[in-house]
């Protein structure tokens, strides 16, 4: 794999080769065109006759601009532009053309340098490939080269452009609080899909997240184009067939609300869109990103381990007793706990939603010593330490709001924005704001001796100006908060922080090059759970993702499921727990510290394994594994949704075994008992489901499947693959 160049007549030719792929740009006349991009061409000549200069029943000079690698606004131009600007003069037409190249002595990374025929301007794409992957990252730098401010309108990262095919499925996220990572469908047409944020952070209504295949993919099998966008603030992504029935996509930072205006010599950058294809099906393409950001990413759990994690909100919500978190800390501790996290009210006044936002300090009625006593007694049962704090946004009824009002984004000095949540929006980009906050959050960590922040943003971004500059603020402000994790984390190395946003709000590759983990949802129903978490892993790894065992019933859908239908479903992930332990019987205590011992033996295998999920035809089941690397051995889950059409319900298909490897099949010690547990409705035993198991080949349990216990609805069970 490698960027190569080649000369082909009067065209220049940039030829991508990933593992798998190829990614083919080409010159006409001055203009930079995209030739191909999908399976990986190995013949020369194949290259020599892809479309140089396009096939269409346009005039030549049409031709030149069908494939444009980067649009820009202008001439004939009537598609989707992905670059537009005003000069100086008022004039927007904007005409880039090739005119130079570097690539890195490692031939892995590219840059293509655009300039403008009549204005100062260049246009920079850079292109970037890793090795084992599939993922090309691009994004574009654009630089004002003159004396005279230029204002750029449009500026994407980057244009994506499929082969020609008649039909196209568009596949995309929708988001609402509670019931995120949805996935939907429609046709690629020729009328444009638009996919947005406008709300200052990235997963409100949609996610930047696309996938297209032809109508035909399925989890394990057909091709697929994918991507995202690594930015975590307001974005666009436009997704159509242009008047040629071409299909494209272009994205970048939204230009809602937001244009960047360049001075003399002045440069903007793009947040990376990273973009990839695969002939595999969607699981492929979900791999990938895992893959990707277990290679590229400082966060990742591939060198260290996932700690066990106890979150205390649902215990105390704002009513913070020290005696009662002793006492829950000390029973956490000899449940195997390892990381104890404090949720909000601990600080200010804080005893309700209302106030205290932006008073950093413990709440002296709470903690009349402080929080270094309680800091202390965690570390001393042998925990780490964790605390939830909301930095980005503020109370009105705070002192920090009193003494500094004009430390909040809004349009006027004697209008606040849109309350959410009796919430302003802290302007980040004031730069006594920034230290106030940093400096606040700094010395947290550093005198209580903090190991993990619970990161949360629960106000939309509205009317977002900054009295300071009078200027929308958005852009900035997203920026401003990756510079504040960065530098809380250069400071004090070894702290981890968790994205938490009203639960999955803000889950995004940008956010996740400086977190440690997101937060999935507030929704900890696993009924719920087990179609979020399986969704949000199309793009994050689920060692990445916050799955937690809940109270019964859960407190966002007042459903009662088993404790085994809880444990089951937060198993795969960075499992944590969230219920009240002090008022739980002794016997579901003993239940869940043989889950968490199972689970602490199988979490670094989680962080490297391959996940798969089975092209059930049933939808009342779920079927999702974690397979090691070297395919020696697997956990599947079976979940029992809903009731099936059939009973007892059919064999299920375990994809990404070795198929001619001899694989014992048997469940997992904690779902071995099912009369014990209550949650089997068989009329006689599973043959298989013993401690001995059955022997079968990978290949007959990807093809035909084995028979799953009968389970009553919303239980799932756990079951091991092991190769002889």
């Amino acid at each position: 794999m490698s960027i190569k160049i080649a000369q082909n007549g009067e065209s220049q030719q940039f030829i991508i080769e990933t593992e798998n792929t190829s990614y083919i740009l080409g010159t006409c006349d001055g203009y930079l065109n995209n030739l191909y991009w999908g399976e990986k061409v190995l013949c020369p000549q194949e290259i020599n006759r892809l479309r140089i200069c396009g096939n269409t029943g346009a005039n030549r000079s049409e031709r030149k601009r069908v494939f444009d690698e980067y649009p820009a606004f202008g001439g004939k131009f009537y598609d989707n532009e992905s670059l537009k600007v005003t000069f100086a003069d008022g004039v927007r037409e904007t005409v880039i053309k090739y005119d130079s190249y570097v690539l890195s002595d490692d031939k892995k990374e590219l840059t293509i340098i655009m300039k403008d025929e009549v204005y100062p301007l260049t246009v920079s794409l850079k292109y970037k490939i890793y090795e084992g992957l599939d993922i090309i990252d691009r994004c574009a730098e654009i630089k004002n080269e003159g004396d005279d401010e230029m204002t750029l309108e449009t500026f994407d990262s980057a244009n994506w452009t499929l082969p020609y095919n008649e039909h196209y499925r568009l596949t995309y996220m929708a988001s609402n609080c509670l019931h995120e990572y949805e996935v939907k469908r429609c046709d690629l047409g020729l009328n444009t899909v638009l996919l947005q944020s406008k709300s200052g952070k990235s997963n409100t209504g949609n996610y930047p997240y696309f996938a297209v295949d032809d109508y035909t993919a399925t989890e394990h099998k057909g091709c697929v184009w994918f991507g995202t966008l690594q930015w975590s603030g307001n974005w666009q992504i436009k997704a159509g067939k242009d008047i040629t029935r071409n299909a494209k996509i272009t994205g970048g930072v939204s230009n809602f609300d937001c244009d960047i205006v360049l001075g003399s010599k002045e440069s903007f950058k793009t947040p990376i869109f990273s973009g990839g294809f695969t002939s595999s099906g969607f699981g492929a393409a979900s791999r990938q990103f895992h893959n990707y950001q277990r290679k590229t990413s400082a966060t990742a759990f591939t060198n260290k381990v996932m700690p066990m994690i106890y979150n205390a909100w649902s215990t105390f919500t704002f009513n913070i007793d020290q005696q009662l978190l002793f006492e829950q800390a000390k029973r956490c501790a000899d449940l195997g706990i390892e990381l104890f996290v404090i949720d909000d009210g601990w600080f200010g006044e804080r005893d309700d939603d209302t106030k205290s936002l932006g008073d950093w300090f413990p709440s002296p009625k709470k903690f009349p010593n402080g929080l270094k006593p309680v800091v202390d007694y965690i570390n001393s049962l042998g925990m780490k330490f964790g605390i939830w704090i909301e930095p980005e946004m503020v109370n009105p009824d705070s002192d920090m709001f009193r003494a500094h009002p004009d430390w909040v984004l809004k349009p006027t000095a004697n209008r606040l924005p849109m309350q959410g949540r009796t919430q302003q929006v802290v302007d980040l980009t004031n730069p006594d704001a920034y230290a106030y906050i940093y400096g606040a959050m700094d010395k947290l960590v550093g005198e209580l001796g903090i190991d993990y922040i619970k990161w949360d943003h629960n106000k939309l971004v509205t009317e977002e100006v900054s009295p300071l500059t009078g200027r929308p603020a958005a852009h900035a402000q997203t920026l401003a908060v990756y510079r504040i994790f960065t530098d809380l984390k250069a400071a004090h190395p070894g702290l981890e922080i968790e994205s938490c946003s009203s639960g999955g709000g803000r889950i995004d590759l940008g956010i996740l090059e400086v977190a440690d983990r997101v937060w999935a949802s507030d929704c900890v129903d696993p009924v719920e759970r087990a179609d979020i978490q399986r969704y949000t892993s199309l793009l994050v790894p689920p060692e990445m993702i916050g799955e937690h065992v809940g109270a019964s019933p859960a407190h966002s859908t007042h459903r009662a499921t088993s404790q085994e239908m809880r444990m089951a479903t937060a198993f795969f992930g960075h499992m944590g727990i969230e219920w009240n332990l002090l008022k739980e019987p002794q016997e579901d205590i003993d239940k869940l510290s043989e889950w968490t011992a199972e689970f602490k033996k199988h979490r670094e295998w989680f962080a490297v394994d391959t996940v798969v999920h089975s092209d059930a035809a049933d939808p009342a089941v779920r079927v999702d594994g974690c397979v090691m690397p070297n395919k020696a051995a697997a956990i599947y889950r079976f979940t029992q949704l809903t009731t099936s059409q059939t009973y007892p319900s059919a064999p299920v298909r375990l994809p990404g075994l070795d198929p001619d490897a001899v694989y014992v099949v048997s469940p997992l010690d904690v779902s071995l008992d099912l009369v014990k547990q209550d949650i089997g409705n068989g009329q006689s035993p599973l043959g298989w489901w013993t401690a001995d198991g059955v022997k079968m080949t990978g290949r007959a349990l990807a093809a035909y499947g084995i028979r799953p216990p009968a389970l009553h609805p919303a239980q799932a069970v756990l079951f091991k693959v092991v190769r002889i």
